[in-house]
């Protein structure tokens, strides 16, 4: 009998790491969620849309509820305080609430290049042309690193450009002709002005000087992360699943989108999906991953064009383990 008793010992350890279901991380929590976008739903959320259309979330556990932003909405607060487990922000945005000490980490990449451009009317050749004329901007911080890096990379004085606070009104305030350039991201109101007005350009912040970050990212509260890693794994398992949809089968996903949200128009989100589709997936790397040597080159930008006073705390600020080390299942599509 004493010989058997470390036997039986080790059987039940066993037993019991199979119920615990391995690690944590891997587990299905069986919990619901919700996930703030970062704006009106377009083709960027595609594989959002798709990972709840097509079950993936609930196959991982997590019944994902989506939510589309008001006005007033503070993503910040509402992470920090639980109200939203998951945000989909802008890469500057969490800097900011890095730097304000606000604890939030970014645990999956949801665009891999930089959205941010300066659209501007047919006859600006360069950015260097909108020296002496009127450039419109939301009044985001962001906003004047991007212009000032765009108009600086292609050897023009930033100083000598004049600057209107025109709010998330780039492609009216061009098509009405009060200014000569605006900065918005080219993926949206890009398409949106180019449909409207041929000819019109963007000139995108990578092509002059910004290193290729990943402009959207999945944020979630540390304390999420730290209390329950489940939930944060199987939520980007299942989002990983839904953007390798929207990359192997674009039009497939953009159904999903549309059966989920009413009134969109089809023919923009088809051409900002083609636009963008490139993006979504870094060459020969992971649907959803982040590569540090990027996001230290971004974040020595971060604070070189003054969105920040000194670089981010890329460690602090971004999971790099969160993402599956394979990416989506090509399976998934069709």
């Amino acid at each position: 009998m004493r010989r058997l008793l470390p036997l039986l010992a080790l059987l039940a350890a066993v037993v019991l790491l199979a119920a615990c279901g391995g690690h944590s991380s891997d587990r299905r929590p069986n919990e619901d969620a919700t996930l703030m976008l970062d704006f009106t739903p377009n083709a960027a959320h595609a594989g959002i849309y798709s990972a709840v259309a097509r079950g993936f979330d609930t196959a991982e556990g997590v019944n994902l509820k989506v939510r589309v932003p008001g006005s007033s909405t503070d993503a910040v607060k509402l992470l920090l305080s639980g109200r939203t487990q998951f945000s989909v922000m802008d890469i500057h945005d969490l800097a900011l609430a890095g730097a304000r000490g606000r604890d939030l980490v970014a645990v999956m990449a949801i665009v891999q290049r930089p959205l941010a451009a300066v659209l501007t009317t047919a006859d600006v050749k360069s950015p260097r042309d909108l020296e002496g004329r009127k450039v419109g901007v939301t009044g985001l911080p962001s906003d004047d690193a991007v212009l000032r890096s765009i108009v600086a990379g292609a050897g023009g004085s930033y100083d000598k450009v004049e600057k209107v606070t025109i709010g998330f009104n780039a492609v009216p305030a061009l098509l009405g002709g009060r200014v000569a350039g605006a900065t918005a991201f080219w993926n949206v109101e890009g398409i949106a002005l180019k449909s409207k007005r041929p000819g019109t350009r963007d000139f995108r912040v990578d092509a002059y000087g910004a290193p290729s970050y990943p402009e959207l990212v999945l944020v979630t509260a540390r304390s999420t992360l730290r209390d329950d890693p489940a939930l944060v794994h199987a939520t980007v398992r299942a989002l990983v699943r839904g953007y390798g949809l929207t990359v192997h089968d674009p039009a497939s996903s953009l159904s999903d989108l549309e059966s989920r949200v009413h009134g969109l128009d089809q023919a923009q989100l088809a051409a900002q999906l083609d636009a963008l589709t490139p993006a979504l997936s870094p060459p020969g790397g992971r649907i959803g991953g982040f590569d540090p040597q990027v996001l230290a080159r971004w974040a020595r930008w971060e604070a070189q064009f003054g969105i920040v006073a000194r670089p981010p705390d890329v460690r602090r600020l971004f999971d790099t383990q969160v993402v599956p080390d394979s990416g989506a299942a090509s399976d998934d599509a069709g």
